[in-house]
This record gives structure tokens, sequence and C-alpha cells, in this order.
């Protein structure tokens, strides 16, 4: 579907704005679907991609599960719908509060991250009477190839229980009655899209399994998270991630014991294609260096570019002039307030409208009102005409 479509009805909008392309999350979420059930997987939707609560439905009506990231993505999943034993709920840092919104709703199980964690969530869990079933997140001291702030895998990372503690974390579950160990969990990163990287992470699972045998620890789960990468270059010609080469490294790579299922935590894969960042050029500063388009969206409205150095393609929607390179820059007052550099547009008026594609997941979740600028609202290509 072209956004170029979509102007007329964009032109009575104001900006800037999420614009959502349900029909490409409908085929998004059904290939992941189709090749998740080719091998009899479970997966667990990454609320903090996107918290849209439109997306969020049509998500959970797919049979999607939630992974949650904070006590109140817990409450936001059982709020919006999702069966409490499809829930999963990951963090190095959960508060007592948050905790016990877990154990009160009974979800699937809570994922700890550190033997200290083990003995509160076991005490709290002995507090309300119950037996809570918990899943023990390994660090496998894998390099994802990724940006360093979105690595989670590796030994200097803050994030899950290493080998070298595999000792300690047995006695404290032997002694935890609160605690019913029934998975282990794994996630080594984001936005990687170098696949042997997934291998790796099989063989090194494989290898912590027969550890924890080894001392007398099996489960019913594997959890091996998320971070399938997308296509932000040219988001055009790979709309849908490889959910194919993706799962099928686990099928040939993992070796799961009798009777175990394997579950995970896709986010980005599901949701950043289907949405643009849709802006208007406010003014077009034309100097002896450097030429800048300046659009009413800025970073407030999307982070990645200014927090990651992220990249999106950039496209132009109203004009088909001849291209000209441009900084595309926002109205924040920060110089990080830069979209991308150099980047070759059609020749830009004021007026324009401007799409910042492939931002649908850390997009709208991650906006803020930094400078007291308005949220951006979100719009969905099925509740807007197309033109003739």
């Amino acid at each position: 579907m072209s956004l170029s479509q979509f102007l007329p009805a964009f032109a009575q909008l104001k900006t800037p704005f999420y614009f959502y392309d349900i029909d490409l999350l409908q085929q998004t979420m059904a290939a992941c679907k189709k090749e998740m059930n080719r091998y009899g997987y479970h997966a667990h939707y990454a609320l903090k991609a996107n918290n849209n609560e439109k997306i969020v439905k049509l998500l959970r009506d797919a049979g999607f599960g939630a992974d949650c990231v904070s006590g109140n993505e817990v409450l936001y999943a059982v709020k919006n719908g999702f069966a409490p034993k499809q829930i999963v709920y990951s963090g190095v840092g959960k508060t007592d509060e948050e905790i016990n919104h877990a154990i009160a709703h009974n979800i699937f199980c809570i994922n700890c991250e550190s033997v200290q964690e083990l003995e509160v969530v076991n005490a709290l869990s002995a507090k309300a009477g119950k037996v809570v079933d918990i899943s023990i997140r390994l660090n496998p001291d894998i390099d994802p190839h990724t940006h360093e702030y979105i690595t989670t895998g590796l030994e200097e990372n803050k994030f899950g229980i290493s080998e070298w503690e595999f000792n300690h974390m047995v006695e404290r579950l032997q002694a935890s009655k609160n605690l019913r160990l029934i998975a282990l969990h794994a996630h080594v990163g984001s936005q990687i899209t170098d696949m042997p990287v997934f291998e790796k992470l099989c063989c090194r699972i494989n290898e912590l399994q027969q550890v924890l045998a080894d001392k007398g620890v099996t489960v019913e789960h594997l959890n091996m998270g998320g971070g399938l990468g997308v296509n932000y270059e040219d988001p055009e010609g790979h709309p849908i991630a490889d959910f194919a080469g993706y799962f099928a490294i686990f099928h040939k790579h993992l070796s799961l014991r009798p009777g175990q299922t394997l579950h995970f935590e896709p986010g980005r894969p599901l949701v950043a294609q289907c949405a643009s960042l849709i802006t208007r050029v406010l003014y077009v500063k034309n100097g002896q260096k450097k030429n800048f388009v300046v659009v009413d969206g800025g970073m407030t409205d999307l982070l990645r570019p200014a927090l990651y150095q992220a990249q999106h393609a950039i496209r132009q929607l109203s004009s088909d002039k001849m291209p000209q390179a441009y900084d595309v820059v926002g109205p924040i007052c920060e110089s990080a307030d830069c979209f991308g550099k150099n980047i070759m547009l059609p020749q830009a008026s004021r007026g324009d409208f401007i799409a910042l594609r492939t931002a649908g997941a850390y997009g709208q979740t991650m906006c803020m009102r930094y400078n007291l600028r308005d949220l951006p609202p979100a719009v969905y290509s099925d509740e807007l005409p197309l033109s003739v």
C-alpha cells in the first residue's frame, strides 16, 4: 500500500502523527503465526515495542500472548484481554509491588534474573500463600552484533544469571518452597540481522541445559526471547521479517528435551514495518555547505535516531522534483534532533509531507513531552479514505 494514496486524507490532519498500515500488520502476524505453527512454537508479543491499544488488541486476537517488562505492562495486558497464562514478566529490576501484581494475577511465569530476585519472589509468594511458576533467565555470553544499547546477552550486561552462579542458583531453588521452576529463558539482544547469532544461541543453550541437567535441573519450557531484526533501509522491498529463516534455525539447532515446548518474545518484527511517522515540512534552509529540511516532527516523537543513532528510511510524499541532499531535522532545541544527514530527497517545499518509515517499534511507545510538545496521535489505514 502506497502512503501517497492517503495524501488527501493526510492534508486534513494535524502533523506529526503515526500512521498504521493495518493490512500490513495483519499480513505480518499471519506470516509469523504460519511459521510458528509449522513447529508448534508459542509467542508472547513484547509490549514494550508498541503498546498502542488498537495494535495490542489485534495481536491478542491473532493469538499472541504478552511479554511484559514492568508491573504496569502486566496490568495493561490483563486489562486488554490477554489470558494470564499467556503472560510472561521479565525485567532485571522488579519492585515488590510489581512482583505482587504478577503473583496476584497468576501469570504464566516470572522470569527471574538474579539469585537475590529468586529469594524475593519466594518470600513474596510465601506471604501470598502461593507457589509461583518462574523461569530463570540465563546470560549466554554471546555477542549479538547489534548496537551496544540493545545488547543484552553478554557477561558485561546486567541481564540474566551467568554460568558461574549456577551452583548458588540451584541451592536457592532447592530452599525456595514457594517457587516452581518451569522454564529457562534467554535473550541476547535486539535488531539482530546476523542469523548465525541465533545458531550460536541454540548451541549455547544446549550446553547450559546439560550443565543444569547434571545438577538435577530440568524444565518444561524454553523461552528464546526475541531479537529478529527488520530492514530499516528498504521497508518497501522487505515489509515482512524473515520469520521462516528465523524459526527454522531453532528447529534445526536447538535440542529440545522430551516434552519441552519452545516460546519466543517477538516485538519489533511484528510491528516495526506497519507504521510511519508522518511529518510536514516547516521550512527549507538552503546554506552554502548544508541544506536543511526542518519538519514539525522531532526526537520527542521518534527517539531512536537520537538515542541509538538509528537510521530510518525517509520518504518525500509530496514531490517528484529533482533530488537534493538535505539534513532532515526537527524543531527540538537539541542538536541531536536530526533524523538523517545528507539524505537525497526530491526538492522540498514548505508544507510537503515526509514519512519516517519503519517506526512501528519503539516509536509511539517512546514518545515524550520534552519542550512541552504534544504527543503525536495514531491514525489507522482502515479508518481513512483512499484517494481515487
